[in-house]
């Protein structure tokens, strides 16, 4: 069941509240899921049953996505503001060091958390960060005709559209390998989602001079790419070993950038892997 809670984070202005959204599931040590940009926490909604098994379950909404309101005036969408929040986040729910899978900027939200040492394990599913410019250009131009094509769709005709595997594949064939694996109502959803992200556009643009440089040492880390991500191509999974050269490198199979859907029993292994070899 959903739940919100606020806490307070510091900022040049003084201290700021800021709201986020989540779901908790499950028992074990804590994990917490991150989702990518434009996306929101039923992402995971095919792999949490699995996690669920071993582990307390704790899926995000990131600020400015799903049901996380934007950042308060003074805190900017970017990585020195959000990795803290997440820590404070933890702290507000009483966890400690939890594990933490992400995908796409929740993958890069993912590798902060561990260089920082505030988790005990990470799991990046196709993360940002890895790219050089001319791939990120092209991932964000991407994303911008993603999210203007959400915009101006009309409600209607995304329900029309998700009744069938083919109008799936319209509306998100771009995340997905599988897109006709999705239900119709996840994919309205998330297409709500994505038009509704007050987040959106000061995210993209806090990660125009984002690279990931730094190793993350001291913890066990595991990156893994899809051979069908249309966003971040798998080449990038490769800088992600040379930069992070203890890092596991895993390949998956048929899958695109959000791979939680395209094969969960795989996706939940690896996390599930990933998170017993602390």
């Amino acid at each position: 069941m959903a739940a919100t809670v606020s806490f307070s984070v510091p900022s040049p202005h003084g201290p700021r509240t800021v709201t986020m959204s989540y779901a908790r599931v499950g028992t074990g040590e804590p994990l917490l899921l991150l989702h990518g940009i434009g996306h929101h926490r039923q992402a995971w909604d095919p792999v949490v049953g699995i996690l669920a098994a071993e582990h307390d379950v704790i899926a995000v909404d990131l600020p400015g996505f799903g049901a996380s309101p934007a950042l308060p005036g003074g805190l900017r969408h970017d990585l020195a503001t959000v990795v803290p929040a997440l820590h404070a986040l933890c702290e507000t729910l009483g966890v400690e060091r939890p594990h933490v899978a992400g995908n796409s900027l929740g993958g890069l939200l993912a590798l902060e958390l561990g260089r920082e040492k505030l988790v005990r394990s990470v799991t990046a599913l196709s993360p940002a960060g890895f790219w050089s410019q001319a791939e990120r250009r092209y991932a964000f131009g991407l994303l911008s005709a993603m999210r203007h094509a959400a915009r101006r769709m009309p409600p209607p005709l995304v329900e029309r559209l998700s009744l069938t595997p083919a109008g799936r594949a319209v509306l998100t064939s771009t995340i997905y390998a599988r897109p006709g694996r999705r239900s119709p109502e996840a994919v309205v959803a998330e297409t709500a989602a994505l038009a509704g992200a007050t987040g959106f556009a000061e995210t993209l643009r806090a990660g125009v001079d984002v690279r990931f440089t730094d190793d993350v040492p001291g913890l066990p880390v595991t990156v893994a790419w899809g051979t069908r991500d249309r966003i971040l191509l798998r080449r990038q999974g490769v800088r992600a070993k040379q930069i992070i050269p203890r890092a596991r490198l895993v390949r998956l199979p048929g899958c695109g950038h959000v791979p939680m859907n395209d094969d969960p029993a795989l996706v939940a292994r690896v996390i599930l892997d990933g998170s017993r070899s602390d």
